[in-house]
């Protein structure tokens, strides 16, 4: 094996390599498939000071200029769809058709999100006074992406920013930084040097952005847990914040849904990406009346399901994609075994290199059981039994999170009587994962804070200023 390639930071349009490195490796072999620099404090610096140069003469571009430029983006994307594609399976171990479709999403998203229109409002007119209300850019960005998704949720950043006259310094998780790496090199030449820096580094960088007297917002994909710690040290200088955080989703199939029409769209609801989702279903609660129905259907389709590396052919599902990860999952594992969980599927974790976790379907744990109560972020769902409809929305608001939930059934108007008694900031009717970049979204309780996407995920990157002139006499 040669030596791993060097990817390189995008900081004032140039390419900058660091004088130490972080190992990325493949989640399905564990082997190193490249380098990427893990920043320096000071590197961090000159990627602020590169947005800041940048900002004033990016916002004072036409709204149509910048819209063009970011939908230039999009199109860069897709014109390099299957070297990105092939470099985020390596990376994040997604299964190749898998990635193409995350790489084409970036895509549209940008084409998408640069359609959107900024308002102004007048708010009074009056025979002394002309009132004008404005959104303008807050400054310098810092974007924060989680591995799950590393080039769409990148973009769910990027594309708003840009658009409402915002430069932006972009930080990987260092378990995947080189597709979006390879998205700062890409754009060099298109962007006017400093608009978009792209950054890389360990854990420890995160932390050093979220402080920075130089970043005027943080936009952070990730665990609630580490949105807390972003929250914390964002509160310095009064940063505004947008942080898309954990989910444990509950889905509620009623006593008259159609079982064979919704169980593989349940069970893709659960398990895409292998379940690495905040959006992912992460309880499901059954009526006892189809429950050994419904429970049987996807056990079938957990069997039928092929596991393995991303690049190989047939391939629907890949490995974890970091250690910590997988081995958090088999420690939930081995506690509900330890509780006398019992296993429609799964339950075993195969022996031999690479992240490979099974999909694992949990009997009608108890409410109290970790499997639960928090979040796998993985291939393992328990399947909850009710009775009535009381009883299940109850259980299914009990939680700290409130990011999204679903309820099937073929009686619409109870399928909707119960989802709109859900707390959460998006719920489905009868279908599920339906984003589009014109469809905000936003999480209750300890899910986040801020919207994303549609009209109201743009404003999340202006600030108001209110225009109050007196008319000339």
């Amino acid at each position: 094996m040669g030596n791993p390639i060097e990817f390189s930071m995008t900081i004032d349009g140039k390419a900058v390599f660091g004088s130490r490195h972080i190992d990325v490796l493949n989640p399905a072999t564990e082997n190193v498939v490249a380098r990427a620099p893990d920043a320096a404090p000071e590197q961090l610096d000159e990627a602020v000071a590169s947005a800041r140069r940048a900002a004033p003469a990016w916002a004072a571009l036409p709204l149509d200029a910048r819209r063009t430029l970011v939908a230039r983006v999009g199109e860069i994307i897709l014109s390099n769809q299957e070297a990105l594609a092939q470099l985020l399976t390596q990376e994040q171990g997604k299964p190749l058709a898998a990635a193409r479709r995350e790489v084409m999403t970036a895509a549209y998203w940008c084409a998408e999100t640069a359609k959107l229109d900024l308002p102004v409002d007048v708010s009074s007119e009056s025979p002394e006074e002309w009132v004008r209300v404005l959104r303008v850019p807050l400054g310098v960005v810092g974007g924060i992406v989680p591995w799950n998704f590393p080039l769409v949720l990148a973009i769910w950043k990027v594309a708003p920013a840009l658009v409402t006259g915002n430069t932006m310094v972009l930080k990987p998780s260092p378990y995947t930084p080189l597709t979006t790496l390879k998205l700062g090199e890409l754009l060099r030449g298109v962007l006017p040097p400093g608009v978009l820096n792209v950054i890389s580094g360990s854990d420890a960088l995160g932390p050093l952005m979220s402080e920075h007297s130089g970043i005027d917002k943080i936009s952070f994909t990730g665990s609630t847990q580490t949105g807390r710690a972003v929250m914390a040290s964002a509160a310095g200088n009064l940063k505004r914040l947008m942080l898309e955080l954990g989910g444990n989703d509950a889905a509620i199939v009623m006593p008259d849904a159609d079982i064979d029409a919704i169980a593989p769209i349940i069970f893709w609801g659960a398990f895409t990406n292998s379940a690495q989702y905040c959006l992912a279903i992460k309880r499901l609660y059954i009526h006892e009346d189809v429950y050994d129905q419904m429970s049987q259907a996807l056990a079938r389709l957990a069997r039928e399901t092929k596991v393995g590396p991303g690049n190989e052919e047939g391939v629907q599902l890949g490995p974890v994609q970091n250690r910590r990860q997988f081995e958090r999952l088999k420690n939930l594992l081995e506690d509900t075994r330890n509780q006398g969980g019992r296993f429609l599927a799964g339950g075993d974790v195969p022996k031999g290199k690479g992240y490979f976790f099974p999909i694992t379907l949990v009997d009608n744990p108890p409410d109290t059981a970790r499997v639960v109560r928090e979040e796998p972020f993985g291939p393992i769902l328990p399947l909850l039994k009710f009775r009535d409809e009381e009883e299940v929305i109850a259980r299914a608001n009990d939680s700290e999170y409130g990011l999204g939930g679903s309820v099937w059934g073929a009686d619409h108007a109870a399928a909707t009587r119960v989802a709109l008694r859900l707390n959460t900031g998006t719920v489905w009717i009868n279908q599920i994962h339906t984003l589009k970049p014109g469809k905000p979204m936003a999480g209750h309780k300890q899910s986040g804070i801020g919207i994303e996407n549609g009209a109201d995920g743009l404003l999340e990157y202006t600030a108001l200023r209110t225009v109050s002139s007196k008319r000339p006499h």
